[in-house]
């Protein structure tokens, strides 16, 4: 049973989301031959504070307000 695990900053519609499970299961279907059936597709979502790359959070890359503890 394969499972694919996509990390993503939140925001996206539903439909764009259940567009991504749809073509992930797919690609695993037509690279390894697996059943659809067989095939899991788990979306993490995480806000746009919580991810960073080189020090920089995208809330603060894109300009939005970040949240204060």
């Amino acid at each position: 049973m394969p499972l694919v695990e996509v990390t993503l900053v939140e925001g996206r519609p539903p439909e764009r989301l259940r567009a991504l499970i749809s073509g992930v299961t797919k690609a695993v279907e037509e690279t390894i031959g697996a059943p659809r059936e067989s095939v899991r597709v788990v979306l993490r979502e995480v806000p746009p504070s919580h991810w960073a790359a080189g020090d920089v959070t995208i809330s603060e890359s894109r300009g939005l307000p970040t949240p204060t503890d």
